[in-house]
């Protein structure tokens, strides 16, 4: 059976760039498609029928036309528009760095649901006004997850032992998680991690999003656990996102800790 020429899926704007005068490509992440480059032609003049809809943060239903280098834009309409996360410039700022991500995930026209579903849920959160940085944990975690990178935090990824509370950790993303204090590991020194760290790596990987909001954390150990998330993410991906140097720049700083000014 021949593939339809014209087709119509939900997508959200991963990133886009201008070409041309008037023209800009997108880069979507559609449910059943995966991600797909779509060109929208003539979109950046004040007469398109498209300018105004197609924005990132929100979720758009898209008629396309199959095309020999980018598949065209025909029409487009706002199903859900994440109005409130714009608001903010540090949970913009973090849907982007999410949109990001994902981008760097996949692969062009693979299937792409889980992750389609997981974006949306942390643009839910995110317009919820949910605290952008256990969003990023969240969706970080689960990312992995559905990498197969699934960060090993009950376990030596050396010796396969069950890690003991009062023993000293390390964090290892090459080896895939943390390192028992009997096991050398690599011969360069890695950066250790705390058990109160340790424990809310945990509770990243087996929570829901909406206990994880309500716990209450010291800054020092939210801190730590991005730090570790973080160096795992880019080692996963290969490169660190570029979108994070402007999410540092703008987000809210966490309190200090107790003595730390």
């Amino acid at each position: 059976m021949p593939i339809p020429r014209r087709y119509t899926t939900d997508a959200i704007v991963l990133s886009r760039f201008d070409l041309g005068e008037a023209d800009r490509v997108l880069t979507l992440i559609t449910p059943g498609g995966g991600k797909l480059k779509a060109i929208a032609k003539g979109v950046r003049r004040p007469t398109s029928r498209l300018g105004g809809s197609l924005e990132p943060f929100a979720e758009l239903t898209v008629a396309l036309a199959r095309g020999r280098t980018f598949d065209v834009v025909t029409q487009v309409s706002v199903g859900h528009a994440w109005l409130k996360l714009r608001d903010s410039l540090e949970s913009a700022a973090t849907a982007w760095y999410l949109a990001e991500l994902a981008d760097r995930s996949l692969e062009e026209r693979h299937p792409a649901e889980p992750l389609y579903a997981l974006l949306r849920r942390a643009y839910e959160l995110l317009d919820a006004e949910m605290a952008p940085g256990r969003v990023a944990r969240w969706y970080e975690m689960h990312l992995l997850d559905e990498l197969g990178q699934r960060p090993e935090v009950d376990r030596c990824v050396e010796c396969d032992r069950v890690l003991e509370a009062d023993e000293h950790y390390r964090w290892v993303p090459p080896f895939g998680g943390v390192l028992c204090q009997r096991c050398p590991g690599p011969a360069h020194d890695r950066a250790g991690i705390s058990l109160d760290a340790l424990k809310l790596l945990k509770a990243y990987q087996r929570l829901d999003i909406e206990a994880i909001a309500a716990l209450r954390l010291a800054p020092d150990v939210e801190r730590e656990t991005e730090a570790a998330m973080r160096e795992f993410v880019r080692f996963a991906l290969e490169r660190e996102a570029r979108s994070l140097a402007f999410l540092d720049e703008v987000r809210v700083p966490l309190p200090a800790g107790p003595g730390h000014g």
